[in-house]
């Protein structure tokens, strides 16, 4: 018996392979069915080669379906993901209060839907640019690892895989409380 449905979203070409399969796993493995949805249908090819099957095609995802929706990064998010379909995803997932979520470089594409905007957030800065697309949309930046703000979380890295993935168990499973770090 599922827990229910979480829905992890790739771009079809260049995915992060360990901030997709590690907090996947960890849902997964507590009752959670992961499905995974992209801009192309077919397969999703990861930065490192492997590739994952498509279940669902981002414009055809329906926020109200999942307990949570989660942007996984990489160096193809911001070119196929970075987009007002995303947009339009995250804002009605927030509309119904889901858990939303995103790692690494894709932690701007829920800036940029203003959905963080008076939240703290982290996310990967390896391009210096992290600091103004925060600035832009009001979010407030913390230096750590992992960062929960309400129905928000968001993560730095690969490095910080298993801690995201663990934070939406937890977040999921009711032991934290809404909007505490």
């Amino acid at each position: 018996m599922s827990n229910g449905k979480i829905l992890f979203i790739v771009a079809h070409e260049g995915y992060n392979p360990t901030e997709y399969g590690v907090p996947k796993k960890i849902l997964e493995n507590a009752g959670y069915q992961v499905v995974t949805a992209s801009d192309k249908e077919g397969t999703a090819t990861a930065s490192d080669g492997s590739v994952t099957s498509i279940d669902v095609l981002l414009h055809k995802a329906q926020a109200p379906h999942y307990e949570g929706i989660f942007f996984i990064g990489g160096p193809g998010a911001l070119t196929h993901l970075d987009n007002e379909t995303s947009y339009s995803l995250i804002k009605i997932a927030d509309h119904f209060k889901k858990l939303i979520g995103a790692i690494c470089i894709s932690t701007r594409i829920l800036a940029k839907a203003g959905i963080l905007k008076g939240k703290q957030a982290t996310g990967w800065d390896g391009d210096g640019e992290l600091t103004t697309v925060y600035q832009e949309h009001d979010v407030r930046f913390v230096n750590q690892a992992v960062a929960v703000d309400e129905t928000v979380i968001t993560a730095t890295d690969p490095n910080a895989a298993q801690e995201f993935g663990e934070q939406i168990l937890t977040v999921l499973q009711g032991k934290k409380t809404w909007g505490l770090i």
